[in-house]
């Protein structure tokens, strides 16, 4: 039996303006440590997270400030709407 490597945690912070025309952008991206501190920091100022993997895994090849690729406009506008309904939930 072989064992798979575990693979450090991926994170992806997505910028995005409600309303706005232009697409989200990367603002940050990092494996292991880097991760976790870019996850505990939105945790601190209480940015909604969605646990995405495979979308991360997509996100990471996309460099920091950049605009998201068209091909991930319909899985981004899904965690954008998971995040908007989970802000109103908490009002």
């Amino acid at each position: 039996m072989s064992e798979t490597p575990h693979k450090p945690r991926l994170a992806v912070a997505l910028e995005y303006e409600t309303g706005s025309r232009e697409a989200p952008r990367v603002i940050a991206k990092g494996r292991g440590l880097l991760a976790e501190k870019i996850v505990a920091l939105a945790e601190e100022n209480g940015v909604v997270i969605d646990a995405n993997p495979a979308l991360a895994d997509a996100l990471s090849g996309v460099e920091v400030d950049d605009s998201i690729p068209i091909e991930l406009f319909e899985a981004v506008a899904e965690v954008i709407g998971f995040v908007l309904r989970a802000r109103k939930r908490a009002i």
